[in-house]
């Protein structure tokens, strides 16, 4: 009988959910995992968890009826708002840049055709495969769906076909461009000696120098694919959201960069035709 009841509950409170519930959990449960995104990317885990005892304190307070203890409470809530929002100044920004970069792109604008990019992958996995050789420092950054337009108006405009040569050349050492960072959008080279910010995570290894902490700070920021190559070990990274992969292989690289920038048809495609194994993850994509 008691199980009867239950089933009729459970019943009666789903035909009372509507499609608006449903988008309204799915708005609070993407809200919560962006907040949890957010304090393991910047370290706020422990405010965050402080937060969370003191309204836990908050309402024991108000239930037990301890009226000092509740007021000192709420006004801590009031100015610990604005404390934290000066605190963690730099990181609210990094999210309204994301929100403010964001475009639609992908329904309205023109994408690259995947052949241009393609092109642009095997150029570069080359440029960087000369360069690791010689220890040239290199910096590439590929746009993906957040615009990286401050950040081109930071360089010198090229607007140029993606070739090994012209890599290479740009990052020869002692020349005008060399310093900075290339950006590369639609398979095409936007701009050359770029300003990118560092990284502020501070569990990076320490040997990692300034090109390294710019790559991991683009990836923070962006949704764009970094591609570093050592000046002091001539070893090639990938930067993509705010990890670090480094030590790859020409081969791996170019794997990495294929899978992240190429369209996964147009890879599973291309592995089928060179009869490259396909991973069952893959399979299901």
């Amino acid at each position: 009988m008691h199980f009867r009841e239950l089933l009729n509950t459970i019943q009666n409170f789903i035909l009372t959910v509507s499609v608006w519930d449903l988008i309204d959990i799915a708005i609070i449960a993407f809200l919560i995992y962006r907040v949890l995104i957010f304090a393991r990317r910047s370290g706020a885990g422990n405010v965050i968890k402080g937060i969370v005892l003191l309204i836990a304190v908050m309402w024991l307070s108000s239930l037990l009826h301890l009226s000092v203890v509740s007021y000192l409470l709420g006004k801590t809530f009031e100015l610990g708002f604005l404390a934290l929002i000066v605190l963690f100044q730099p990181e609210l920004r990094e999210i309204l840049e994301k929100f403010g970069s964001s475009t639609f792109s992908g329904f309205f604008g023109k994408k690259a055709p995947a052949r241009e990019i393609e092109t642009a992958i095997t150029q570069t996995v080359l440029a960087c495969a000369d360069m690791a050789q010689t220890k040239t420092g290199a910096l590439i950054v590929f746009q993906r769906e957040i615009k990286l337009d401050s950040y081109v108006k930071s360089g010198t405009l090229i607007n140029a076909e993606t070739s090994a040569e012209l890599l290479k050349n740009i990052f020869f050492k002692n020349t005008p461009l060399h310093d900075g960072a290339v950006i590369i959008v639609g398979g095409r080279i936007e701009a050359a000696a770029c300003m990118l910010p560092l990284s502020s995570n501070n569990h990076l290894a320490r040997d990692l120098g300034m090109r390294h902490r710019a790559g991991v700070g683009m990836s923070e920021r962006s949704d764009a694919v970094i591609a570093i190559v050592s000046e002091e070990t001539g070893s090639i990274s990938v930067a993509v959201g705010g990890m670090l992969k480094r030590h790859l292989s020409p081969q791996t690289f170019e794997m990495l960069l294929r899978n992240e920038l190429l369209p996964k048809n147009e890879e599973k495609d291309r592995r089928r035709r060179l009869k490259i194994p396909i991973f069952k993850d893959e399979k299901d994509a």
